[in-house]
C-alpha cells in the first residue's frame, strides 16, 4: 500500500454489485495511526432477502472499529451493503458475515456490529457480533438504536 490514497471508488461511477462476493472493499491508509479512536458507520436502510420465502427483510446496522492500519472507504463500504438487496440469507449470517469480512480484511484494533433487524413473522431479531474485547481506554458510546416496542 502505498503512502498516497488511491481509493478505486471514489469519484468514480460504480454500478451496485451482484453479490456481497462480487463487492470489492476498499481500504486507504489510517491517517491517524497509532491513535485510539472509534470511527461508526450507521446504516439505517440496510435490506437483504429472506432465504426462505424470498421477501425483503430491513434492519438498521451500526458498525463501530477502531482502526490500526488502515480505514474502509465509505463508497466501496455503501457499495458492499448494497449487495445484499439480491442475497438471501438469514439475519445471522448477514450481521456476523459483513463483521467477520471487514475484521478480515480491514485487520483494525478491534471491531463490533450492532444488526438491529425489523420484525418477520411479528418477532424483532437483534444480531451482534465483536472481534474481541475493546481495547483499554477506547471510548464505546451505545449505538443509539432503541430495542424494538411494537406497539408497546
Amino acid at each position: 500500500m502505498s503512502d498516497k490514497p488511491n481509493p478505486k471508488f471514489l469519484g468514480q461511477n460504480a454500478a451496485l454489485p451482484q453479490t456481497p462476493e462480487a463487492a470489492e472493499l476498499d481500504y486507504v491508509p489510517n491517517p491517524r495511526a497509532g491513535t485510539l479512536y472509534l470511527v461508526r458507520f450507521a446504516a439505517p436502510e440496510f435490506t437483504s432477502l429472506c432465504p426462505v420465502t424470498g421477501q425483503p427483510d430491513f434492519a438498521h446496522l451500526v458498525i463501530d472499529y477502531a482502526p490500526e492500519a488502515t480505514i474502509v472507504e465509505s463508497k466501496s463500504l455503501k457499495l458492499f451493503l448494497g449487495s445484499f438487496r439480491n442475497h438471501a440469507a438469514f439475519h445471522e449470517d448477514c450481521t456476523v458475515g459483513i463483521g467477520q469480512r471487514l475484521f478480515d480484511e480491514m485487520k483494525p484494533k478491534w471491531l463490533r456490529i450492532g444488526g438491529y433487524w425489523y420484525p418477520r413473522g411479528g418477532i424483532p431479531i437483534d444480531v451482534f457480533w465483536q472481534s474481541g474485547a475493546p481495547p483499554e481506554g477506547l471510548w464505546l458510546p451505545d449505538q443509539g438504536v432503541a430495542p424494538y416496542r411494537g406497539r408497546g
